[in-house]
């Protein structure tokens, strides 16, 4: 049995390079008909970094300024995403459904795991760069890519990516 693919997670760090992986999401999302969430996930700050924050600013100023800088990168994606279909789908059909752009805190790996089990989704995308050219560098996937591809039970499309 073909699993039906109808919501697609693409998790990415917002780098320019990363798009060839979101032109592959976009791809399977429109011959499946299905949903794309864009996912960023923001690493949490070190108990150092709170600390040096805590010391010269006050708790609604750090939480002030976390709240503004997720509010930017939100609109980041979405901005990235209207350039995508601008650029990439002019003179094409057009996504069944307008990509979905979420932003969470946490760690890399399991977070993009608990966003693709709540929203239980039936395809993960993710890009990956080659850290080395060595024989065994080719080897190894990125850091994140890796753990998610091994602690996930879902089907993952993982794509090169230039650095």
């Amino acid at each position: 049995m073909i699993p039906e693919i109808n919501t697609i997670l693409y998790a990415s760090d917002l780098g320019e390079s990363a798009r060839p992986a979101f032109v592959l999401a976009a791809k399977e999302a429109f011959k499946h008909n299905a949903q794309i969430t864009f996912l960023n996930v923001v690493e949490p700050a070190s108990d150092a970094t709170e600390a040096l924050l805590d010391g010269y600013m006050s708790h609604g100023s750090v939480q002030e300024m976390r709240q503004s800088g997720m509010s930017k990168l939100k609109a980041l994606m979405e901005s990235r995403i209207e350039q995508f279909y601008d650029e990439e789908l002019q003179n094409r059909l057009p996504l069944q459904h307008r990509p979905l752009a979420r932003i969470e805190e946490g760690p890399a790996a399991e977070t993009i795991i608990q966003v693709a089990d709540e929203l239980n989704v039936d395809l993960i995308v993710m890009g990956t760069r080659t850290r080395t050219h060595s024989a065994l560098g080719r080897f190894f996937v990125g850091s994140t890519a890796q753990s998610v591809l091994q602690l996930c039970d879902r089907p993952m499309l993982i794509v090169p990516l230039k650095s």
